[in-house]
């Protein structure tokens, strides 16, 4: 429902104030996530990345640069098709952060991440939020969610059944 893809049922969700839909630049504001399938198999990780760019303006200085901070160099020349569920993972994470935007929304960021892929993505949220970004994660991986964030909302049934710091809830 944030990112328009589905409509509310009553309400409305908004990201710095207005629909998703009318951000002029979306990807500016907020990067999303997913799904890390969503990639083309047929295009290189280079290529996805430098086509984001194109969309958002930025250029492909900061899709090459990107992939190094995604640890994605080396690799930047094979099909997406033949990268692990880790590699599109960052892959993903790397389309999301693309714009620079000021809040990103993952759906199971850590899905297919080894434990040193897992301390990575829990290090590059941290240096995010410090920065002043907002992370929306959704995860079913609790022990991830405890080790990477300051704030839970839980939501059930769409509503907000419970939030706060992680003592309070935990």
């Amino acid at each position: 429902m944030l990112t328009g893809l589905t409509r509310p049922t009553s309400g409305t969700a908004t990201i710095a104030g207005r629909q998703y839909a009318a951000l002029p630049n979306p990807g500016r504001v907020v990067g999303v996530m997913l799904d890390a399938a969503a990639q083309h198999p047929g295009r290189t990780g280079r290529e996805t990345l430098r086509l984001t760019a194109s969309l958002l303006g930025v250029g492909n200085r900061a899709a090459d640069d990107m992939l190094e901070r995604v640890g994605l160099n080396g690799a930047e020349g094979r099909l997406v098709r033949q990268y692990s569920l880790g590699m599109r993972q960052r892959l993903g994470i790397g389309v999301a952060l693309l714009g620079d935007p000021a809040a990103l929304v993952l759906d199971e960021p850590a899905n297919g991440l080894d434990p040193e892929g897992m301390r990575w993505m829990r290090i590059l949220l941290q240096d995010f939020a410090s920065r002043g970004g907002t992370v929306l994660l959704s995860s079913h991986l609790l022990r991830e969610v405890e080790a990477t964030v300051d704030r839970l909302v839980v939501i059930g049934g769409g509503r907000i059944v419970a939030q706060g710091t992680l003592d309070e809830l935990l």
